[in-house]
């Protein structure tokens, strides 16, 4: 059988790392003591802890083949697949699916670095960023070519975040996580200009803006006590959670922000693609209508127009709906497995995923190649800058 990969860098562009137990009480000052996050075991489960109580259960999100489906997981790091941890064999698992790079995401501190608030102790919160944006740094190393880290940001403290993406482009960082919605969070809104100098000095470094789902308050959308059972809820909260990236998306543009800082990129990651052209369309449509460019003149773009300038999108299960994003967006689409996930390109046995190179070949084979080059390698290359 041919290899579809063959003659492609593929570059997965949402992966996580499941950070190993040691990795902030070995780089923290043990003055914190239990307020540094740290595993413990729970009845069955091994448990990411901050004081006393449970702020994540790694199995969860470590599910690459498991005979089974969320809500059941691996219990313990002993049952997880080496690959979500350890780098060498990440790069086997890498190489046995056809993938040349990976762009790598958190866990434990949330997908739009949320969850270090937790930490309620302001000293302690930048020294937990820190301490991981070291650790991915110090984990990619040994394969540095192979993967894309992405750096955790202390959004709430708008001086300490620049210098932050100032240290971590240094060091290797080639991105900068971020929350869609950081008011949710206390923070003023995406598009206020609170946020123009993070822009700016993200800009300066040449790091594109990852915005993640799940980098929201999720609470009201994942609410319980419904009745559908916990399997039906799950379902559903993660299929409305792609659409949440969807009002980022909108602040960026219609808050002027892709204006403002035009070779600034932004990624909408895990969020599916299929919806793009819809929302794009809707937005042209009331930017006309709405009479967008007599209140703002120097607007000179449409929103889809910014968007083919400077945002993408990352698709990795969907089929029909990616025609027109395809057709429409061939420039601004990346392919991501979001291993080891739950919804991950990683088949277990009661899932219908499928492995990376079956599906790109079922969903992309018939497309131009020059198409399936650029959503598998080129694009994402000319964002992460890899090599």
């Amino acid at each position: 059988m041919t290899d579809f990969f063959e003659g492609i860098r593929v570059i997965d562009v949402d992966t996580h790392l499941t950070e190993p137990p040691d990795l902030w009480t070995s780089r923290i000052a043990s003055k914190w003591g239990d307020l540094i996050p740290h595993v413990e075991r729970r009845g069955d489960d091994d448990c990411w802890v901050i004081g006393e109580k449970v702020v994540l259960k790694p199995g969860i999100v470590s599910m690459a083949g498991f005979d089974g489906t969320v809500p059941d997981h691996p219990a313990t790091y002993d049952d997880f697949p080496a690959a979500c941890y350890d780098v060498d064999a990440r790069v086997a698992h890498m190489d046995e699916n056809g993938v040349y790079a990976q762009v790598l995401y958190p866990n434990v501190g949330g997908f739009g670095s949320q969850s270090f608030l937790k930490l309620n102790e302001p000293r302690l919160m930048l020294d937990c960023v820190a301490a991981y944006n070291d650790f991915l740094v110090d984990w990619a190393k040994p394969h540095a070519n192979r993967f894309v880290p992405v750096m955790a940001l202390p959004f709430w403290d708008i001086e300490a975040s620049i210098a932050e993406v100032d240290r971590a482009a240094k060091i290797g960082h080639k991105a900068v996580l971020f929350p869609s919605q950081p008011h949710d969070f206390g923070q003023p809104a995406l598009c206020d200009p609170h946020w123009d100098p993070l822009w700016a000095a993200s800009q300066d470094a040449n790091l594109s803006i990852s915005f993640h789902i799940g980098g929201q308050d999720l609470g009201t959308l994942a609410r319980r006590g419904t009745g559908i059972g916990r399997r039906a809820n799950f379902a559903r909260t993660s299929s409305l959670a792609f659409i949440e990236n969807s009002k980022g998306l909108a602040e960026l543009i219609f808050g002027g922000i892709c204006h403002r800082f035009p070779k600034l990129n932004f990624v909408s990651v895990e969020s599916g693609a299929g919806w793009i052209p819809s929302l794009l369309e809707a937005f042209d449509w009331q930017w006309t209508n709405g009479g967008v460019r007599n209140e703002h003149p120097e607007y000179e773009l449409l929103p889809s127009e910014y968007f083919k300038r400077q945002v993408y999108a990352c698709f990795w299960f969907e089929r029909e709906s990616m025609g027109s994003a395809l057709e429409l967006y061939p420039d601004n689409m990346l392919y991501e497995t979001d291993f080891p996930h739950p919804t991950s390109m990683s088949p277990g046995p009661q899932t219908p995923a499928l492995p990376p190179r079956e599906y790109a070949a079922q969903a992309l084979g018939g497309l131009d190649p020059v198409v399936i080059k650029k959503v598998l390698q080129d694009n994402a290359a000319r964002v992460y800058h890899v090599a």
